[in-house]
This record gives C-alpha cells, sequence and structure tokens, in this order.
C-alpha cells in the first residue's frame, strides 16, 4: 500500500526551496558551493519522485498519493494534488532531466551562476506542479509560471538574438495560456463553483460549448507543444538558448501541452475532440510530414533538432485524437523518450559548442578521428532520433503507427514517414558533422569528452536502450488509466 507520505509536495517543493537556497547563495564567489547546493537539491528532488514509481498501483486507474488543502477558500481553490498512470512518469522524467541539467552545467557556466542553477531548479518543481495539479487554477499558476524562469535562461544566457527569442517565447505562450483561464472560469460556474480537474470530467456540456472551450484548449496547448502553424517561436527559441536550456525546452516544457490535451480537452470535452479529430489529425501529420522536411534543409544543428522535435511531437497529437490504446499509450510513451532522445541531442551539441562555439554543420567533419567516445554515444542518440528499433524512439512511434493503422490506412503511411525523413535529417547531419576527413584545425584540436560529460551522456544512453529493449514498465504504469479515459471518451460520444 502507498505511504501517506506527500511525496508530490516533496517533488514540487524541494527543487523550488533548493533553488532560492542557491539563489540566495549570491554571487560568482560562491560559485563552488551554489554548484554543490544545486546538485544535492535536484539529486534530492529525484529521489522524493521514485517512491511514486514503485509505490505506484498500476492496477487502477484512480487518482494516487492525493494531497488536499484548502488554499483560497472564498473561491473554492484548494491544493490539489494527484497522479495518475498518465502523469506520474512526466514527474520521474523532470526530476531526471534535472540532475543531468546541473551536472551539465557544471563547468560550463562562468557568468550568474547561482542565478542560473536556480532558475532551473525552481522551474523543475513548477513543472512537477503542472503535471501534479488536479485543481484547475493551481494548474494555471504552475503552467504560467515555468514562463518565467525560461523566459530568465533564454534572455540572460542565451545568444546574439536572446531578448528577441525569450520575448517571443513569452508572448506566444503567454497569450494562449489567457484563453485557457477564460475556459476554467465558465467551468467553475457550470460545475457549481468547484475547480477540481476531476469534477469538470463529469460535466454534461453542450456541443456548442465544448467546441468553443475546445478551440481556447487548443489555442493554449498548441502553442505549448507546439503545434504547426503556431510553432515559429520554438526555433528561436531553441538556436538563442543556453544548452540547458534547450535540453529542458524540448524535454519537459514542450510536454506541458500534450499533457493539457489528455487531461482537459480528451476527458471534458470528448464529443467537441470527436468532431474536430479530423483537423487535429491534419495539423499533426502536418508537422510530422512538412516539418520534418523543413529539418532537412537546415544548416545549423540546434534548428535541425528543434524542428526534429515539432515533428516528433506531431506525431504525439496524432496518437491522442485517433482513440484508441495503441495511439494514445504509444504517443505518451513517444512523450517519455523524446525527453531522453531530445535532451540528449541538445547536451551533445552543447558538447560540441562548448568546444568550437559554432552550431553550423559546415564548420565540422570528421570529429569522429578526434571524438571517438563522443561520436559512439551521438550515433546512439541520433539512432534514437530516427526510430532504429530497440531504443526508445522506435516504441513510441511503433504503436502510434500501429494505431493509426486500426484507425486509417493513410494516416498511418503518412505519419510512417516521418522513419524516412528522420533517418535523412539526422544521419545526414551525423556524416557531415562526425564522418569523413579532419576537416578544418579547430577540429583537429578537439578533445574528446571529460568524465562529465560521459555521465551525463551516458545515464541519457542507459535511458534510451532501457527504455527501447524493455519498454514494459512504462507502457504498464499508463494501461489502466489509459483504458479509463478511452471508455469515458467513447461513452461520452454523440
Amino acid at each position: 500500500m502507498p505511504t501517506q507520505a506527500p511525496w508530490l509536495s516533496l517533488a514540487i517543493w524541494i527543487p523550488i526551496i533548493s533553488g532560492l537556497i542557491v539563489l540566495a547563495s549570491g554571487s560568482d564567489r560562491n560559485v563552488r558551493e551554489a554548484r554543490v547546493i544545486a546538485l544535492i537539491g535536484s539529486v534530492a528532488g529525484l529521489l522524493v519522485s521514485l517512491p511514486l514509481f514503485y509505490e505506484f498501483n498500476s492496477t487502477t486507474s484512480a487518482m494516487q498519493f492525493v494531497e488536499m488543502k484548502p488554499w483560497i477558500e472564498r473561491f473554492n481553490i484548494n491544493y490539489h494534488l494527484g497522479v495518475d498512470g498518465i502523469s506520474v512518469l512526466f514527474i520521474l522524467l523532470n526530476s531526471f532531466i534535472t540532475v543531468l541539467v546541473v551536472i551539465a552545467s557544471w563547468e560550463v557556466i562562468q557568468t550568474r551562476v547561482s542565478q542560473y542553477l536556480a532558475s532551473f531548479l525552481i522551474m523543475s518543481g513548477l513543472m512537477n506542479g503542472v503535471f501534479a495539479s488536479l485543481d484547475a487554477i493551481l494548474f494555471y499558476v504552475f503552467f504560467e509560471a515555468t514562463l518565467i524562469p525560461m523566459y530568465i535562461v533564454i534572455g540572460v544566457w542565451g545568444g546574439p538574438n536572446r531578448v528577441y527569442a525569450a520575448i517571443k517565447f513569452f508572448l506566444y505562450t503567454l497569450l494562449g495560456s489567457l484563453l485557457m483561464l477564460v475556459a476554467f472560469l465558465y467551468l467553475y460556474n457550470k460545475a457549481g463553483g468547484s475547480f477540481s480537474i476531476l469534477d469538470f470530467h463529469k460535466l454534461p456540456l453542450s456541443m456548442t460549448a465544448q467546441t468553443l472551450l475546445f478551440i481556447a484548449f487548443l489555442l493554449s496547448f498548441a502553442v505549448k507543444v507546439p503545434m504547426w502553424p503556431v510553432h515559429t517561436w520554438l526555433p528561436d527559441a531553441h538556436v538563442e538558448a543556453p544548452t540547458g536550456g534547450s535540453a529542458v525546452l524540448a524535454a519537459i516544457m514542450l510536454k506541458l501541452g500534450a499533457y493539457g490535451f489528455i487531461r482537459f480537452s480528451l476527458p471534458i470535452l470528448p464529443d467537441a475532440s470527436h468532431a474536430l479529430s479530423g483537423f487535429m489529425i491534419t495539423l499533426s501529420l502536418i508537422a510530422v510530414v512538412y516539418i520534418g522536411l523543413v529539418a532537412l534543409a537546415q544548416s545549423d544543428m540546434k534548428k535541425l533538432i528543434a524542428y526534429s522535435s515539432i515533428s516528433h511531437m506531431g506525431f504525439v497529437t496524432l496518437g491522442f485524437f485517433i482513440f484508441n490504446a495503441y495511439g494514445v499509450e504509444g504517443a505518451l510513451v513517444q512523450m517519455i523518450s523524446h525527453g531522453f532522445v531530445s535532451a540528449a541531442m541538445f547536451l551533445s551539441v552543447g558538447v560540441m559548442y562548448d568546444r568550437m562555439h559554432s552550431r553550423q554543420i559546415a564548420d565540422y567533419g570528421g570529429v569522429v578521428n578526434t571524438m571517438p567516445k563522443f561520436a559512439a554515444l551521438l550515433m546512439l542518440f541520433a539512432m534514437a532520433n530516427c526510430g532504429l528499433p530497440a531504443t526508445s524512439g522506435f516504441v513510441g512511434e511503433f504503436m502510434v503507427i500501429m494505431g493509426a493503422m486500426k484507425f486509417n490506412f493513410w494516416v498511418a503511411f503518412l505519419a510512417a514517414t516521418t522513419l524516412i525523413f528522420g533517418a535523412a535529417y539526422t544521419l545526414w547531419m551525423y556524416k557531415r558533422v562526425i564522418f569523413g576527413e579532419i576537416a578544418n584545425k579547430h577540429v583537429a584540436e578537439l578533445t574528446d569528452i571529460n568524465g562529465r560529460e560521459f555521465l551525463v551522456l551516458g545515464l541519457l544512453a542507459v535511458a534510451v536502450l532501457g527504455m527501447g529493449l524493455f519498454p514494459f514498465p512504462f507502457t504498464e504504469i499508463m494501461h489502466a488509466s489509459v483504458n479509463d479515459l478511452l471508455k469515458h471518451v467513447a461513452a461520452s460520444k454523440l
């Protein structure tokens, strides 16, 4: 039986409090102390999230580890937390990636170190809050608050156009989210003065109301995913963000939008979800096919991986809106896998950028000659990005294609083209950067990865291979919750 320890609150507040302590450690004179405190805080955040996995009861779809305390009693807003099989894995993923980002930035960040590390710790706690919230206003507060540390990370430690990229990122995501707040207020009135997300699931809403609410949620979550055509902020944000910012943005923050669809749009608005599924599938397929082709044309490694992320997240929204277990579970597995793979790809680019200070593919060539260990690890991540069997990238994509095949052959056919485009842009980039003769004196002077970099990339390699070879624990934990969601959505279908 699960213990009554407040694991969710600990997973949220330990990183946030650790971040505030790091921030208080202050100036660049105390850099070592800031790094050590940040590492201890991030590891503690990961350790308190582990019981969520091994004490989780995968035979039920009910919310577990529930915590409920009054917050703003006048409006019946509660500090209400809980996880099911859909949300629990994202807290583990977020806590794991945060530890790696702290280690990865150990020697790389030299200015405002405490503020940099504090931003990531606070962001980690806030994103855990998004995945654990069962109160709509609590969800909204955490959802919006995640923008602030990421905005600071891009705007302070980013590239030459960092301010433009940070403002574009902030405005896109903020404007979409305001419509979500309006939707929550409407549902609050309909639910008789309750902001409980579980109460929203039971509301009998007219088709007109569902459609309008669906559009409000769509505009909020689609920007965050990001879906085509509201994806244009992402390449700018990725290119300008520091390596850690890109890793967290791709691995965790993009998942907040996709999570919103499965926590709000599908269970609260099932009829509108069915009615508009063709529209959602079309947008998803455009992201998979068109953005895959756009990725082929990129000369900047980070921009190529950013477009790759949009294409892979198209798979996620496709899986959600084909309404079968293969599709939804495959989409969730793809979200976890993409967290590992995209973080690994961005951190790998960061390893090269720290040495050469260039992200341009043309500036490299023959890196395998000077960095053989790094080249081997990057090969694994590149293969996972392509969806090679035995890597995590294959499992989710295969399940979504299987689900799409049950739904419609041509949808499955178009979705499967990602395996071709993904291989084309990833392996072409790998060939030009890694293989061949040493291209210039800068590549000749490169040194292979050190112990710290090997630890970060090695842990991600274990995760990618572990999930690819043995995906059962990941699919088993979400099975009951996904089946319950699909029954609920099917029962409500007009």
